[in-house]
């Protein structure tokens, strides 16, 4: 049996990566909640590696937001994000973890980066000002993963998710990313028969969504590349590979979208006092494609189908 840490599954990533894995009978899912393990505190994290004698890891654990807490709370997710990723990627070393992979975000690139964006695209302009904090925090980690792999051999590899959404997504009214918060608010108004609901910005920004079923199959794909095939498609010092559709849509178009999946029959009002962000932000994933790999869920079936689980497992009438 192969033992492999996921940290972070009881996260829409982590668990998406657990239903993937549980899938091999040669696997075994080695998991610790955060009431027994806080990754952020070094020490618990060397000893649980010490103790758990590991063979590879998923590091999907990570503080998430959207606009609105990004904003508001950037000193929690720089701090955050930089402690797990220090402690879990250090423990894995120490710990003679040779194979670990990390889950960046698509925020790590230039706010104006020439679309769609290549890997390469990474540190070589300014990033959008409303997410920076956690942006740096996800390219540390990266950096993190070249660094140990450069001085000590190891086989740690990043991929970079565009927007995600699906099961266990955060529905949060305030800290949630824009298909969760959508389905939310539009549900709401349909049981309050609101006649109309207010989106943020002006509908204009171009974004790219995958379903997080899609993301745990590319990552478990990756992770089991042998050393020659993952070096065919990365280097050195860009190591990482994009995971995306390679479409976008409108966030007009998007929230359209959303609307119609719920139900929603009013009117949708547009806030443009509020922030649009990055402009577009389309990911190239043509090393992915390289390697045989193309999603399998589109847009009006993942949505779908993650407003059925929200309906089964988050609204309570609200």
């Amino acid at each position: 049996m192969k033992r492999i840490f996921v940290a972070g599954h009881n996260g829409m990533v982590g668990r998406a990566i657990c239903r993937q894995l549980s899938l091999d009978s040669q696997i075994e899912i080695v998991t610790a909640p955060r009431q027994k393990l806080d990754l952020t505190i070094q020490r618990d994290v060397q000893q649980f590696f010490t103790q758990q004698q590991i063979d590879e890891v998923y590091l999907a654990a990570a503080k998430v937001g959207g606009i609105y807490a990004n904003n508001t709370y950037p000193a929690d997710f720089i701090y955050q994000n930089l402690m797990i990723e220090l402690n879990v990627i250090h423990a894995a070393h120490l710990a003679n973890v040779q194979k670990l992979l990390f889950l960046g975000s698509s925020c790590i690139y230039p706010k104006f980066a020439e679309q769609p964006i290549k890997e390469q695209a990474l540190l070589t302009d300014t990033l959008e000002p409303t997410n920076e904090p956690y942006a740096l925090a996800k390219i540390a980690g990266i950096k993190l993963c070249e660094s140990y792999n450069r001085q000590y051999q190891r086989d740690y590899r990043s991929v970079m998710p565009t927007n995600l959404y699906g099961p266990f997504d955060n529905f949060h009214p305030e800290h949630s990313h824009v298909i969760p918060a959508l389905i939310r608010r539009f549900h709401q108004a349909k049981i309050e028969q609101l006649p109309e609901v207010e989106a943020w910005g002006t509908g204009s920004p171009l974004r790219e969504f995958l379903h997080v079923d899609d993301l745990a199959r590319a990552c478990i794909l990756i992770q089991n590349l042998s050393v020659e095939d993952y070096q065919k498609v990365t280097t050195t010092t860009c190591s990482h590979i994009n995971v995306g559709t390679g479409s976008d849509i409108t966030i007009k178009e998007l929230t359209e979208l959303v609307a119609k999946t719920v139900g929603y029959r009013g009117k949708i009002l547009w806030d443009t006092s509020k922030p649009d962000g990055t402009p577009r932000k389309l990911l190239d994933i043509s090393r992915l494609q390289s390697l045989g790999w193309q999603p399998a869920i589109n847009l009006e079936q993942g949505l779908a189908d993650t407003y059925q689980w929200f309906l089964t497992h988050t609204d309570k009438r609200m």
